[in-house]
């Protein structure tokens, strides 16, 4: 029964060929999420996510985009329950950092957090991996900042970068047409083209921002009519090939 199926019961077992089968499933939830992109500018960073609601649904409420601390958000693409556990716990330990320190915390402190967190989920039995990738976002004393973790326990670097469903052509994407020095509505305008290259909607009201600027240094909404306005002028500098 072990070579059958033991090795995957499990977050503690390597498979004979070095793999934990668990953290595989996990990131594989990952990759059926719907898209979440961040990208950073000379002027702040960007969160968009892509959101499906129902008809019904009060849609002024977002799902996908948490805010950590005034300066520092998160986005998720995955299993959203857990991202919830995940920010909860951002949210304690910047207050906890706040009130030892007596300074803001870091974004890449809390990304390292967050990912060592996954990683102990990844050694125990009894607990499964998270299911779910965040981009954390913000502006600190050292500048624009954007990691993602995943569910081994990985965090990354990146100016900017796409999680979810489609992300390895949308992150082609990203490559292609990314710049340094490009302004934060620039960098809003390539988010939204970035997921509208593969979103399973095809509204803009399917996608909700926000942003955190370099001059307040806090996390705000982005209202649907400047997401309608960033998607305009994304048709126009990116327009999809017939």
């Amino acid at each position: 029964m072990m070579p059958a199926r033991g090795y995957d019961m499990t977050p503690t077992m390597y498979s004979p060929d070095g793999r934990i089968y668990q953290v595989e499933y996990a990131i594989e939830t990952v990759k059926r999420g719907t898209l979440a992109v961040g990208v950073k500018s000379k002027d702040g960073v960007v969160m968009a996510v892509e959101e499906i609601p129902r008809k019904l649904q009060v849609s002024g409420i977002t799902q996908k985009i948490f805010q950590v601390d005034d300066h520092i958000g998160i986005a998720a693409a995955g299993y959203i329950p857990d991202a919830r556990v995940q920010v909860d716990d951002a949210r304690t330990f910047s207050q906890s950092h706040k009130l030892i320190y007596d300074e803001e915390v870091e974004v890449e402190t809390v990304a390292k957090h967050l990912a060592d967190r996954c990683h102990q989920y990844t050694q125990y039995s009894g607990v499964r991996p998270f299911g779910v990738a965040l981009i954390i976002s913000g502006v600190d004393q050292s500048g624009n900042r954007i990691y993602v973790t995943d569910p081994s326990g990985t965090f990354v670097s990146y100016a900017a970068v796409a999680i979810g469903a489609g992300a390895d052509d949308v992150n082609t994407f990203l490559e292609k047409n990314y710049a340094d020095e490009m302004s934060l509505e620039d960098a809003s305008a390539l988010a939204i083209a970035a997921i509208e290259l593969r979103a399973e909607a095809k509204e803009e009201k399917s996608i909700k921002m926000s942003r955190i600027t370099k001059q307040n240094r806090i996390l705000e909404k982005v209202s649907d009519a400047d997401v309608e306005k960033y998607s305009a002028a994304a048709k126009t500098k990116y327009p999809k090939p017939n």
